[in-house]
Formats: structure tokens, C-alpha cells, sequence
């Protein structure tokens, strides 16, 4: 599997195998994509309303429709990390990964039916708004700085990590592809906005899924057709069976990919700032709602394709590759068309773009609606539109910066990639709390927030510091180690391998990566729910309209109805909303806003 400890320096394969070339085809195509990317930006800074105020700027003027908004969140889920990641791993330990995809169905369910329609109804901007008007500004300014916290750290690596890959695989400049890549991405993003970056995602989106169908197909070929890669893999022992075994620790079972995965997934797609500004982006809240059920197939797609890369990989490559496993699938993809010339080029430049760019205009989104407006309500429109598009130029200058530091972290890039991980389950939890749980207040919110992240940090940190004195050897089919793949969300950790079952405190360390976001989201809403019942917890009049789902009044129809108002859980979301339309008179937004200015 592709641990960022292979990151750590380039591997010299000139001794190995023969090291692959970019020709000028390759070259010429490269440049190309990156010429149609920023001409996607130019295109939007100088059309419609060319970008003149925030809400053009930040939510493409929520004009989008279901198809591209559906093929930008996929976007996301199929960054550099996934593409690199998921055929690596199932080259490696075989198709038990592919379970994942059993966890999409509610990870996605749930977002579209309880997410955005209390998001959306609330017209808000960034997602962390909504904390502010369900607890207090001070909650929204922790989620905020915790946000970016994560995604600075984490935008860096993404777009190193696979430069390195591609320098030790083809020699290519590594710095000349960051700062191409880098700058290109910034560059349209501060002049088009969301529009420009929706728009550019679809385009390499279905680039990206016509190079690896390609690259499968080619490479089946070569290796003697599909059924002789899959008689190879079943020889090789790399095509698994539904593992049920109940153990937090083993890394890979139904369990943990089924279930495990469903709090990834929630926290990707239900409250990741990058995703939710797209849901927002939406014409019609039934738009955004169908952007997820057309992201579920698409995603189902993204890991077959890639579990059918790794069982080719492994039918051309055999057991005993003599390629690091990080840098394994753009050799194989290089090795594919090294007789194709061009498609390498367009394969490697989409991969490029990566998910680094995803955090550029969310960053400025949160940057602006939750730090900066607040304590400049009477800023003119113009003047907070110039300045959100310099913020996204400056987040993007960031991540060129994170991306040269990463390249002096050498192992350091695994922990990087576990803050990433480690924050989202804490932030999920924290939503969740005040979503679901009417009586949770805000000092419960925070203190909760503050026990799931050194929870997080605790357990995280902890498996990697126990992994430094030796040397990490290949894990066998039943211990912790986990794939780079995507967003929006995951963790890269693995965990000490051990020929004893740990126990004690080591056990926690131990614990499956796929169970790091249930573990901390449930250490935040049980510690909340404790201080917020010790502090006293909140009246249901004192909730502003639309920001609790009534999820405890369905599930509690049976207790009398004195119970349930002690609980704050009698009137549903839309008579809730109805009922203060009704005395107020008030469009939503202006019911939901008032109540708290």
C-alpha cells in the first residue's frame, strides 16, 4: 500500500526497471490542459455578471444545475490521493477494499435528505454559518479555524505527493509541475470563481474517467484479456470474500468499510465546506438533493475502475514488483501507453489538478463569511468581492508554500495526511450535535469539539509515534495500513503491526483507520450532550427556526407528548419554519438571520 513514508525520497529506478520518458506529445498535451483550464477561468471573469459580487464569486450566483454540481463533488472524491491510492491498495491486499462502496449509499442518503435541506433553506454561504446560528459566533469561529487548519496542511501535500511520484517515475521537473499545476489552479480560481472551478472539474472529471477505462482496457489487453487478469488474481489470492469478523482493529472487514466508512462519507459529503458550497450552489434545493443520488453511481464507477487497475497492475506485475507501491500506478500508467503517445500526458495533467484546488475558493469562502464580515458588516459589495478573490490568490500562494514544506517533512507527509483525517470526524461531530440534539447548547458544543480533537490528535499521533523506532514492513491481510485516497476526508494512517494482539492503550492505537471519524464524532456528541445536560441544556424557544432536524421527534413518536418537549423535539422542521413565517412574515433567510443579528 502508498504510504507517505515512500515520499520520503525519490526512488531511483534506473537500477529496477527501465525509466519512463514524457515525449513531446506528451508535453505539448500536458500544457494544453492546463491552457483550457485557465481559459475556463478567463471565460467566467469575463462573462454573465464576470464575477463582480460575492455571490457570483463564491456560489456561482446558486445558478448551477444538477449535472455539473454532481460531477464537482466527485471531483473531490476522485483526487490525486484516490487515483493513486485505491489501485495500489488492492494490488496489494486484494478487493476486500472495494466494500467501500457499501458505505456510499447512506454516506450519501443521509447528506441529501438531512443536510442540505436544513443548509439550504438557511441560504447560507459557508457551512460554518449555520453553527453560529444554531449555538454562537464563538462555536462558528472554532469550526472555522479548524477548517483551515485542515485544509492548509492538507492542500500542500496533495499537490506534492504525486509530483514526487512522477518525478521518480519519468524524470519530469518536480517543482516545474508543482508550481505549473499551482499557479494555473490559482489563477482561475480568483478570476472565475465557483463557476470556473464546477466547470473545470466536469471537464478533467470525465477526462479523468475516459484515461482510466482506457488504461484498464489497454492494459487487460496486453496482459491477455479480462479473464486471464482475473484467473491471475484469484491464483494470487487478491479477489476477497465478505469478511464479518466484528474486531475495530482488523483493518479491513464489511464492518469497518460498511459502517466505518458511512462517518467518512458524512463527513466528506454532509459538512466539508468544499462540498456544501456546491450543494448551495444549487438552482433549487431538489437540484442539489439530486446532485447526490447522481454523485452515488458515479462514485460506485470511480472505485470499481479503480480496484479493476489494481487486479491489471497486478496481473502485468505479479507479487514481487521491484516499484514502491506509491509510485506503481503512474509507472503503470506510463508503461500502458508508452506507445500511445498523449494519453499519458492527459492522464498525468488531470491527476494533477487534483483536489488542492477544491480548498482555494472554499477557503476564501469561510475566510470571508465567518472572519472578515462579521466585524465589517458595512463593507461595500465591491470591496468584499476584490478582497475574496485576493483571498483566494493568496490561499493558493499558501499552497504552493505547504507543498514546499512538505518537501522537507519526508515521513512527516503521513502525519499530514492524519490531521486531514483526524479533524474531519471532530467537525462532523459537532454538527451533528447541534443538528440532531435540541437540548445541546454551546458550551457543550465546544467543550465536545475540544475532547473529539485531542481524542483525535491522542489516538492519531500516538499510532504514529509508536511506528518510529522500526522499519514498516508489509502488513499482512489482517493489520492496519491504509490507501491514499480522497477527500475530502480521510485519514492516512497505519497502525503498528504486531504479531501479538495489542491491548491497553496500544489497542486504541491499533484501531482501524476506517473507524478514526465514528470514534471521534461520537466522543464529541456524548461529551457535549454530558456538559450541555450539567450546564443546562437549551428550551426549544430558544432555537433558531430551521437549524434543528426533527430526527428525535420521529424516533420518540411513542413517548407522551409532555416528554417530548422536555427533549425539545414536538414541532417538525417545516412547521417550525412555517409557523415563524407565518408570524413574521419573513422570506426563511430573513427569519433564520434576524434571529440571530
Amino acid at each position: 500500500v502508498m504510504t507517505l513514508s515512500s515520499f520520503s525520497c525519490p526512488l531511483d529506478l534506473t537500477n529496477l526497471v527501465v525509466q519512463m520518458h514524457f515525449t513531446t506529445v506528451d508535453y505539448v498535451i500536458f500544457a494544453l490542459l492546463l491552457v483550457a483550464s485557465a481559459g475556463i477561468g478567463l471565460f467566467y471573469a469575463f462573462s454573465g455578471g464576470r464575477q463582480r459580487t460575492t455571490q457570483e464569486f463564491l456560489m456561482a450566483d446558486r445558478s448551477m444545475s444538477c449535472l455539473p454540481v454532481s460531477l464537482s463533488l466527485l471531483a473531490t472524491f476522485q483526487s490525486a490521493v484516490a487515483i493513486l491510492g485505491a489501485p495500489s491498495e488492492v494490488y496489494t491486499f486484494g478487493t476486500q477494499y472495494w466494500f467501500l462502496g457499501c458505505s456510499y449509499f447512506l454516506g450519501l442518503l443521509i447528506p441529501a435528505h438531512i443536510f442540505i435541506p436544513v443548509f439550504y433553506r438557511l441560504r447560507l454561504s459557508s457551512a460554518y454559518e449555520y453553527l453560529e446560528l444554531r449555538f454562537n459566533k464563538t462555536v462558528r469561529i472554532c469550526g472555522t479555524v479548524t477548517f483551515i487548519f485542515q485544509m492548509v496542511i492538507y492542500m500542500g501535500v496533495v499537490l506534492y505527493a504525486p509530483a514526487l511520484a512522477l518525478n521518480a517515475v519519468t524524470g519530469f521537473d518536480l517543482w516545474g509541475a508543482v508550481l505549473a499545476m499551482g499557479l494555473v489552479c490559482t489563477l482561475y480560481t480568483a478570476l472565475g470563481g465557483l463557476k470556473a472551478v464546477i466547470w473545470t472539474d466536469v471537464f478533467q472529471t470525465v477526462v479523468m474517467f475516459a484515461g482510466q477505462l482506457a488504461v484498464i482496457v489497454v492494459g487487460a489487453s496486453q496482459a491477455g484479456g479480462m479473464a486471464e487478469v482475473w484467473r491471475k488474481a484469484v491464483n494470487g489470492s487478491r479477489i476477497s470474500g465478505l469478511d464479518l469478523n466484528p474486531d475495530p482493529l482488523e483493518r479491513h472487514t464489511f464492518w469497518t468499510l460498511g459502517v466505518g466508512g458511512v462517518f467518512l462519507m458524512l463527513a466528506l459529503y454532509g459538512v466539508n465546506q468544499a462540498q456544501v458550497q456546491r450543494y448551495l450552489s444549487s438552482r433549487t434545493e431538489k437540484e442539489a438533493i439530486m446532485s447526490c443520488y447522481v454523485v452515488f453511481p458515479c462514485q460506485q464507477i470511480v472505485l470499481s475502475l479503480g480496484c479493476l487497475m489494481g487486479l491489471v497492475m497486478f496481473a502485468r506485475y505479479g507479487e514481487n514488483s521491484p516499484l514502491d507501491k506509491g509510485y506503481m500506478v503512474l509507472y503503470f500508467v506510463m508503461d500502458v501507453f508508452k506507445d500511445l503517445p498523449g494519453l499519458a500526458g492527459l492522464f498525468v495533467a488531470c491527476l494533477f489538478r487534483s483536489s488542492a484546488v477544491e480548498t482555494f475558493n472554499s477557503l476564501a469562502t469561510v475566510t470571508m463569511e465567518d472572519l472578515i464580515k462579521p466585524h465589517f458588516p458595512n463593507m461595500t459589495e465591491a470591496k468584499a468581492t476584490l478582497l475574496s478573490k485576493g483571498l483566494a490568490l493568496v490561499y493558493g500562494l499558501v499552497c504552493l508554500a505547504m507543498a514546499y514544506l512538505a518537501s522537507l517533512m519526508g515521513s512527516v507527509l503521513q502525519a499530514a495526511f492524519s490531521i486531514f483525517g483526524m479533524v474531519g470526524g471532530p467537525l462532523l461531530g459537532v454538527f451533528c450535535l447541534g443538528m440532531f440534539f435540541p437540548w445541546a447548547n454551546p458550551t457543550g458544543a465546544l467543550v465536545g469539539l475540544a475532547a473529539g480533537l485531542a481524542m483525535a490528535f491522542w489516538i492519531g499521533i500516538g499510532s504514529f509515534v509508536m511506528r518510529l523506532p522500526g522499519p514498516t514492513p508489509l502488513p499482512p491481510l489482517n493489520t492496519t495500513a491504509l490507501p491514499l485516497f480522497d477527500n475530502m476526508t480521510t485519514t492516512v494512517m497505519t497502525t503498528l503491526v504486531s504479531a501479538a494482539k495489542p491491548t491497553g492503550v496500544e489497542a486504541l492505537y491499533s484501531l482501524s483507520y476506517m473507524w478514526y471519524s465514528a470514534h471521534n464524532s461520537t466522543t464529541v456528541v456524548v461529551v457535549g450532550l454530558l456538559v450541555s445536560l450539567l450546564t443546562g441544556p437549551m428550551k426549544e424557544k430558544e432555537l433558531t427556526p430551521g437549524t434543528v432536524f426533527p430526527v428525535l421527534g420521529t424516533l420518540l413518536f411513542f413517548l407522551p407528548e409532555r416528554y417530548r418537549e422536555k427533549l425539545c423535539c414536538i414541532t417538525p422542521l417545516a412547521q417550525k419554519v412555517t409557523s415563524h413565517l407565518h408570524s413574521l412574515s419573513l422570506p426563511l433567510s430573513s427569519c433564520v438571520f434576524s434571529s440571530f443579528v
